[in-house]
């Protein structure tokens, strides 16, 4: 196969051993079906199984498999950014090995993206084998999202998309380090149309979004696109500063003008605490906001690959087409 390639597909694993050879298998069978030239580029973000030496022995004698090779864990959107990095494709897509996302919808997609959309992207409308827990602050997630920031984010969306080359390239451009990869493709524009679909459950294997990494990636999202939050304590810390100016008049009206005991002192202290809370409350916001700019200000690379197997050449073509980006 030559360096003219069709389509990149990114396919970002962490301990995805039990599911990595039937997600090989599936994407490989449907990409067949193109007649097209691709590259299916796994990126190894610092998984502890073997799921990292399987791709690697796939790329001996497939040369369409590409296994990019994280030295640790970055995370996901990290993972997704080397994807793209690297990918050679003049449509590239970005799927979970997890086969939530069915390979099969890929097909769809490159008709769209042929008859002229430069992103398009796969909408949820039934989401299989998740508790009503997560399909509720999923759901919640999105929506706060969407009335927080000024772009229009799609609801119910994940990182399964195509987007055109002339996306990835502009993407590349943006190296800010906390990512959130499906607002900055809506950020940057373009042509974009959904195509809609039932999620299914992971076939094997267990979430790699617990709880705690889905409140950091909500987190990014609306800190990356949005000073609102920033703005309601400012809008909150207005009205309390307000009710305790009123309220102050009144203790002082009481003790001036009449006979009766200023009373309440256990609510006074309930009202402090709760005035002490919200200005802990904000500088929590705030201080999410000056971290991100510490990262940022530190200047270090988003990652670091370990190791890169197959694709002859890769890392020459890659490295051309990224020098005009870097002036």
């Amino acid at each position: 196969m030559g360096y003219n390639v069709r389509y990149s597909i990114i396919i970002p694993m962490f301990n995805e051993e039990a599911v990595i050879q039937e997600t090989y298998r599936r994407i490989k069978k449907v990409m067949g079906t193109t007649g097209e030239p691709y590259e299916l580029l796994f990126v190894n973000d610092g998984s502890t199984d073997n799921c990292a030496q399987m791709i690697e022995e796939y790329s001996y004698w497939d040369e369409s498999v590409k296994l990019i090779d994280l030295s640790r864990n970055f995370g996901h959107q990290i993972a997704i950014t080397a994807g793209m990095d690297y990918a050679l494709g003049d449509a590239v897509v970005i799927i979970d090995a997890d086969l939530q996302d069915p390979p099969e919808l890929i097909l769809d997609m490159i008709t769209e993206w042929k008859q002229g959309y430069e992103v398009v992207y796969a909408k949820r409308i039934k989401r299989r084998g998740e508790s009503l827990f997560k399909k509720w602050t999923a759901s919640a997630f999105y929506r706060v999202l969407r009335y927080s920031t000024d772009i229009s984010i799609p609801v119910d969306t994940g990182d399964f998309r195509l987007i055109d080359r002339k996306v990835c390239d502009e993407l590349k451009r943006l190296p800010e380090k906390n990512r959130f990869v499906r607002g900055l493709v809506s950020w940057v524009g373009f042509r974009q149309k959904a195509i809609e679909y039932e999620r299914d459950e992971r076939l094997a294997g267990e979430t790699k979004y617990p709880l705690k990494r889905m409140l950091k990636l909500s987190l990014d999202g609306i800190t990356s696109f949005s000073y609102k939050p920033l703005k309601l304590a400012g809008y909150l810390g207005a009205l309390l500063s307000a009710s305790g100016f009123l309220y102050l008049m009144y203790v002082l009206y009481l003790v001036l003008f009449t006979d009766e005991a200023v009373k309440g002192w256990a609510s006074m202290i309930g009202i402090t605490l709760t005035f002490n809370g919200f200005v802990l409350i904000m500088l929590g916001i705030l201080g999410e906001y000056v971290g991100r700019i510490y990262d940022e200000s530190k200047g270090r690379p988003l990652y670091i690959v370990q190791e890169f197997y197959g694709g002859k050449k890769q890392q020459d073509v890659r490295e051309r087409r990224m020098a005009p980006l870097n002036k």
